[in-house]
């Protein structure tokens, strides 16, 4: 066995938002070896979707210090002795953020040693395949939630000479939970709400009435809408309607609640889960509880319910109204990472194979080769890493932003003064203007 199986491991995760923060830490935790001691250091990038503590909370992974930094100075601390840094560093960020910090990374590390990194994708990728893994490219492993997902990430770095050797298949990490044994009393519904599909105020409005008339016309069943956050706070994707404030004012029947919580706690009492396209669905099929991908709103890629044709799921209201329950296909639910067979359980056996034979590297490991250069892209590159402060080398312009301190009192109103401006612009401002564009 190899050495790196069994000492203490160092494992940092930079995300930039709550749904990356989870799946970046139970992503971490499973990639580590059971005999080993592992220290578990978070990092959140700061900025629009920087995670509150309730989102923290929810999410239900305790790491072992965990502090907001700026792009500058997660850096900083990635530079420091060379005789003291992480084993594994996993960069759960959006493409763009993962592109500026691998070159921010192998500015500060050049050719000495350094971790292994780790990247790959939150939950089911149906938009912008290539930019995000192009993007991706130059972490050791990028990870591929299921065997659909690897025969396409390889497909794309072969098809333009890049390595796709760093493509490892595991499963989505938060996957998990007793397996369905039938029905809860009361039977109970639940909608798992999205934060911007669909993205506008009539599909929306649509969603929330079907599910009200649910609720109406099934007085027996508890019908639940399963909401991603609370009014003011970010996640991954802006959320410019939320269902909150679409609800008001309605006149709900007893058996509609709105709740919040971890989506497994959620699923622990689901007789059936609905959505449009969420990452829920593949949670809920793991368990084999039944699972409902909506085509009221049509099947499109836009709605990203696309990606479950051939699943056995697509229904409508209608339909659900009238009792029906879907049956996914067996061999679509395998080729997609959900492990309800019982295989979950080795589904990271390679990826930690692989990060134990890279830790055990003789001479460490190599400097990160980014598929982008300002060679290969130099005019797509260097705005990538302008907007996260670094130049086209990959080092901190000056005035970049850094959080050499704590924030001063000023700073922290100023802060939450310009979060709440944001908010209110995306919640607020902005439908009021699509709308007159409509007009």
């Amino acid at each position: 066995m190899p050495a790196s199986a069994t000492k203490s491991l160092r494992v940092a995760v930079l995300a930039d938002s709550d749904t990356r923060w989870k799946w970046g830490a139970l992503t971490a935790q499973r990639l580590t070896p059971a005999a080993a001691e592992v220290r578990l250091d978070g990092y959140l990038l700061r900025g629009r979707a920087t995670p509150t503590a309730r989102q923290l909370k929810e999410v239900g992974v305790q790491a072992d210090s965990l502090r907001e930094v700026t792009g500058a100075e997660f850096l900083r601390a990635m530079s420091e002795d060379p005789d003291d840094r992480y084993d594994v560093l996993v960069l759960a960020l959006v493409g763009g953020g993962v592109q500026a910090m691998l070159h921010g990374l192998r500015a500060a590390w050049g050719s000495g040693k350094r971790p292994v990194v780790v990247t790959g994708y939150v939950g089911v990728v149906y938009e912008k395949l290539t930019d995000g893994l192009l993007l991706r490219h130059g972490a050791d492993l990028v990870l591929a939630n299921s065997r659909h997902d690897a025969d396409r990430f390889r497909a794309v770095y072969e098809g333009v000479g890049a390595d796709a050797s760093s493509v490892t298949e595991v499963a989505l990490p938060f996957l998990g939970g007793a397996p369905y044994t039938g029905e809860h009393t009361p039977y109970t519904v639940v909608f798992a709400a999205q934060p911007s599909v669909p993205d506008n105020r009539r599909d929306r409005t649509y969603l929330l009435n079907r599910l009200i008339e649910h609720a109406r016309k099934h007085p027996e069943r508890e019908v639940l809408l399963k909401l991603r956050s609370k009014p003011g706070e970010h996640t991954t994707h802006i959320e410019e309607l939320p269902y909150q404030k679409l609800a008001q004012g309605q006149d709900l029947p007893a058996n509609f609640r709105l709740v919040y919580g971890h989506m497994g706690e959620v699923l622990d009492r689901t007789d059936l889960l609905v959505t449009v396209s969420s990452t829920a669905a593949l949670e809920a099929l793991h368990r084999r509880i039944p699972t409902a991908v909506l085509t009221d709103l049509g099947v499109r890629e836009v709605l990203g319910n696309h990606h479950f044709t051939g699943s056995g799921c697509l229904a409508s209201w209608d339909q659900l109204d009238a009792g029906h329950r879907p049956v996914p296909d067996e061999e679509w639910v395998a080729r997609q990472g959900v492990a309800a067979d019982g295989t979950y359980a080795t589904a990271f056996d390679s990826a930690r194979e692989r990060i134990a034979r890279l830790l055990d590297r003789p001479g460490g490991l190599p400097p990160l080769t980014p598929y982008y250069t300002p060679e290969t892209a130099p005019g797509y590159l260097p705005g990538i890493l302008a907007r996260h402060h670094l130049g086209p080398d990959g080092v901190p312009l000056p005035g970049a932003p850094a959080a050499d301190k704590a924030p001063g009192p000023v700073r922290q109103i100023v802060r939450r003064a310009a979060r709440g401006a944001y908010r209110h612009g995306v919640q607020r401002v902005a439908p009021v203007i699509r709308r007159m564009g409509e007009l």
